[in-house]
């Protein structure tokens, strides 16, 4: 089980995710393999100070990726989208303001 730091890895900001934290106000981070939804949500929760309504997961397959003459492949990871409860925002995150 991951710990409360190793929880949220990063926040994912493109042009999707841009639009769906202006539209709905969702959040969209790459979250540890192993956490649960009461884990990402206890996690945003002590972390950035708000209140957590809603976490939805979903795994992502790592892609395939040509390093010089051999295959590889991308890690595995995990996403999470996170919405809030209405008239709270991540204050610590500017990058979702963009």
């Amino acid at each position: 089980m991951p710990t409360l730091y190793e929880t949220i890895v990063r926040p994912i900001v493109t042009e999707q995710s841009s639009a769906a934290y202006q539209e709905r106000g969702e959040y969209t981070f790459q979250v540890h393999r192993d956490a649960t939804k009461p884990d990402i949500r206890q996690a945003i929760e002590k972390l950035f100070a708000v209140h957590v309504t809603g976490v939805w997961t979903s795994n992502q397959r790592g892609k395939a990726k040509r390093m010089g003459q051999s295959a590889g492949r991308k890690a595995h990871w995990k996403k999470a989208v996170v919405t809030l409860r209405e008239g709270e925002t991540i204050d610590t995150i500017d990058i979702f303001e963009g």
